[in-house]
């Protein structure tokens, strides 16, 4: 693998293998920031976005239903499966927490497994797999999609398509799925550097508040007085501190440039072009600058009939396809 490193220029850090640091190094974006799945959640914004949909999705009841002969349909709370759906997956957690945390890796991976176990015909656990560790690829004759589990130890298994639950947001390709966060990765790494630039720019004290001016020309250890004033008056966590000057310095303070400016507008460009991509109304982001009270009323109105609706029907028709028995669950649905 070090002729792999050598091409890609990778340094490889503890707990890293050569393949991913490849994958991260394709993740590089124009800002010079890898973006992943997992470092895109340092953004509050994707944080933000991925949590308001996840929780929308997870906080729904979900139910299981019956038709009756008139067309009539009751909660089929006799079915093994409802407790599943409705209450508990598995022993260890709420169907709240399950559909949150696929909900979460679809958006981040474009796609979510879930081990599905049977007895006797009928479900009897859903256990969510971990991110990654099941691939899908598409049978070259007929088109189906073929799923494939790797272990920790690096071994491999066919899964068959009865024993998993796959959520997955679509795109042009039929079989894999649209990663929000890697289509987005350029819009992601923009906002993380600008975040970063704007976190070192404070943390050292580093954009002036102003400047200091002299009539005489200062010998070289009043020049090292005054600068270690300023710098313990504003570096860090001491900044607002008060400076001691001397030798009739005089001290003016600087106003914000356009400059200035323009970067804190940059910055709510990335909130709304990263919300964009998620769908997200800005008012839900807690970006109000063009906020009113009808206008957020009306967004959130269109969020739930065009953004939370549209993710329902993926869910329901997901699981009616992975978990309902046709030939055992006749007049059952979701």
């Amino acid at each position: 693998m070090n002729f792999i490193k050598r091409i890609f220029g990778l340094e490889k850090r503890d707990g890293w293998s050569a393949l991913e640091a490849i994958m991260l190094a394709g993740a590089q974006t124009s800002a010079g920031i890898a973006v992943s799945p997992e470092t895109a959640l340092r953004s509050p914004v994707v944080l933000a976005s991925v949590r308001i949909l996840s929780e929308a999705v997870g906080q729904l009841p979900l139910h299981l239903y019956r038709r009756g002969a008139d067309g009539a349909k009751e909660r089929a709370k006799d079915h093994p499966l409802y407790h599943l759906v409705h209450d508990l997956p598995n022993p260890w957690t709420t169907s709240a927490e399950w559909r949150e945390s696929m909900m979460a890796a679809v958006l981040l991976h474009g796609e979510a497994f879930a081990h599905v176990g049977r007895g006797r015909g009928q479900v009897i656990e859903i256990v969510q797999a971990k991110p990654r560790t099941i691939t899908t690829d598409q049978d070259a004759f007929t088109g189906e999609p073929v799923f494939k589990a790797t272990a920790g130890d690096g071994r491999t298994r066919e899964i068959p398509r009865e024993e998993l639950f796959r959520v997955r947001l679509t795109g042009p390709h039929p079989i894999h799925p649209l990663s929000l966060t890697h289509e987005a990765r350029d819009a992601i790494g923009l906002s993380l550097a600008m975040d970063g630039y704007a976190g070192r720019l404070f943390a050292k004290g580093a954009r002036p508040s102003g400047t200091i001016s002299v009539e005489d020309k200062l010998d070289q250890a009043a020049v090292d007085r005054m600068r270690e004033s300023i710098r313990l008056a504003n570096a860090g966590g001491e900044s607002g501190g008060t400076m001691v000057l001397e030798n009739g310095a005089k001290f003016s303070a600087l106003q914000f440039s356009s400059v200035d400016l323009q970067f804190l507008e940059l910055r709510r460009h990335q909130i709304a072009e990263i919300a964009r991509v998620f769908r997200i109304p800005l008012h839900l982001l807690q970006e109000l600058e063009r906020a009113t009270h009808n206008n957020a009323e009306s967004m959130g109105q269109q969020f739930l009939s065009l953004v939370v609706l549209p993710w329902l029907t993926r869910w329901t028709q997901a699981l009616a396809r992975d978990l309902l028995n046709p030939g055992r669950t006749a007049g059952i649905f979701l």
